[in-house]
């Protein structure tokens, strides 16, 4: 149950960056200029046709955003039967979520381009939590890993942090216009990032291997839609589609972003589960085989000890006890020859 929650939660949030793309790259993120209301209505009774335009992605937008936040409360409730950190987890994400409605209404309340950098950094942190609780419940998940080295669970970390700064660099792009710090970002994520995967290809682990593979893919889409995304809006060469290129390429480019931080993330998650359990295996076996020779030891010395002492106890008891049943015989028959009076000869006197 937690599991298909979690992915719906995560199919769901998919859908809300997408909507988020379109929404900032067209233009629309003010086309509804009230919070918590749409134009004066419930957000939920909004008619439906009056959904056009930049209404339409906006309105849209809330909308997705609530159905997630409800799919994130239903997870929480399914995680806390599951308790410890997959209980944590669904905290976390319900925290998360209510943070991340709060941050967009009071972007549009409060016009700051402050609050839109860390709204989209926040959604993309979301999507990496809902993406290893996913990895937490599947069945495939809960099964040990192969074991890695302690460096290389390290870097996967790093990685991961790289591929956050990374869109976070993005974020600063879309809104300040800071793209020194997106190319230098994207020449950490594409040196560091195949390095990761390599070893871990090569495992055979039932998630890392694959997972390792689709990330090589993704980055190399992400490089060409980087590339496009790049000549659309700071070149002036022709790009095919013109405008429907000009808002489809980054929206592509920012959706397939969040994919690459979801899989390096299941990989973090992955390597840092499968370093503990295998030791955890190893250890149990020679504990137990320990034990077992330590009670076998004890046992085969208190059987040794005894029976060397009933050894040695034998032949002292039997010599003890046999002169005493030797010296004890001739006593107690002279005993009874000398305790008994001689008997005197019968009266030889003629019958009266």
């Amino acid at each position: 149950m937690a599991y298909r929650l979690a992915l719906a939660t995560l199919a769901a949030t998919c859908a809300l960056i997408l909507l988020g793309g379109l929404v900032t790259n067209t233009g629309a993120a003010l086309a509804v200029p009230d919070w918590p209301s749409t134009f004066g209505y419930n957000m939920v009774l909004f008619p439906w046709s009056r959904m056009v335009g930049g209404i339409f992605y906006e309105h849209s937008h809330r909308l997705m955003g609530a159905l997630v936040g409800l799919l994130t409360l239903a997870l929480a409730a399914a995680l806390w039967r599951e308790g410890g950190r997959l209980r944590r987890l669904g905290l976390v994400a319900v925290a998360a979520v209510l943070a991340q409605g709060v941050l967009g209404g009071l972007r549009v309340v409060l016009l700051e381009n402050t609050l839109a950098i860390v709204h989209g950094s926040l959604a993309q942190a979301f999507f990496a939590l809902l993406a290893a609780i996913a990895l937490l419940t599947a069945p495939r998940g809960r099964v040990a890993g192969a074991r890695v080295e302690p460096a290389l669970k390290g870097l996967t970390v790093l990685a991961a942090a790289l591929v956050y700064a990374q869109i976070v660099f993005g974020a600063l792009l879309t809104h300040a216009g800071r793209i020194d710090l997106h190319l230098a970002g994207a020449v950490l994520v594409f040196t560091i990032v195949p390095i990761v995967t390599a070893p871990l290809r090569r495992t055979g682990d039932a998630v890392a291997a694959p997972v390792s593979r689709l990330l090589l893919v993704l980055l190399g889409a992400q490089l060409l839609l980087g590339v496009g995304s790049f000549l659309a809006r700071f070149s002036p060469f022709w790009i095919p589609g013109e405008q429907l290129a000009v808002v489809a390429l980054p929206v592509a480019h920012r959706l397939v972003g969040s994919f690459i931080l979801a899989a390096i993330v299941i990989l973090a998650v992955r390597v840092s589960t499968a370093a503990a359990e295998p030791e955890q295996a190893d250890q149990a076996p020679h504990s137990q085989i320990a034990s077992f020779s330590g009670r076998v030891d004890g046992a085969l010395r208190s059987q040794a000890a005894s029976s060397s002492a009933r050894v040695d106890r034998a032949p002292w008891s039997q010599a003890a006890s046999l002169p005493g049943r030797v010296d004890r015989a001739p006593r107690s028959r002279v005993a009874s020859f000398s305790g008994h009076p001689r008997s005197e000869p019968a009266s030889r006197h003629p019958l009266q």
